[in-house]
């Protein structure tokens, strides 16, 4: 009995070995085709479309409200491409790079649920790049008054 569930545990461990590499392999794939994916939409710029093409986000504070205008801007005018958050969050990921390429890769590798929720998405990009939406509020708060 013991013998059997000695060999049971390690076909067990054996076989999540096999699907721990499998898993890997399958994660380069994914990452390999999130960056031809992020290539082949940097060539796609419909010829009637008001807005121009967003540019990249490399993570600089600065920048990141004009980024999240930009992007949201040409998905609006585009809406029949992201008809879903996770056409959203995949096309923002492909037109990150440097600091904000390498901050979005965990989230990809773990396949984390944000991938496929558009506002929580940009939350976090708000919160990791510095956009204080207290400040938003408090501004909005004022207007109110009047």
């Amino acid at each position: 009995m013991v013998d059997e569930l000695v060999l049971l545990l390690h076909a067990l461990l054996m076989r999540h070995r096999a699907l721990s590499i499998e898993n890997s392999q399958l994660m380069e794939q994914l990452r390999l085709l999130v960056c031809e994916r992020a290539t082949l939409l940097r060539q796609v710029r419909p010829p009637s479309c008001p807005v121009p093409f967003p540019e990249t986000f490399n993570g600089e504070s600065s920048r990141l409200p004009e980024f999240i205008v930009q992007t949201a801007s040409y998905m609006l005018v585009n809406e029949n491409r992201f008809c879903n958050d996770a056409m959203k969050v995949a096309f923002l990921i492909s037109l990150l790079t440097g600091e904000a390429e390498e901050w979005v890769v965990p989230y990809i590798e773990m396949d984390s649920p944000i991938l496929g929720d558009y506002r929580a998405f940009l939350d976090e990009m708000k919160q990791c790049f510095g956009w204080d939406d207290d400040e938003e509020d408090d501004d909005d708060d004022e207007d109110d008054d009047y």
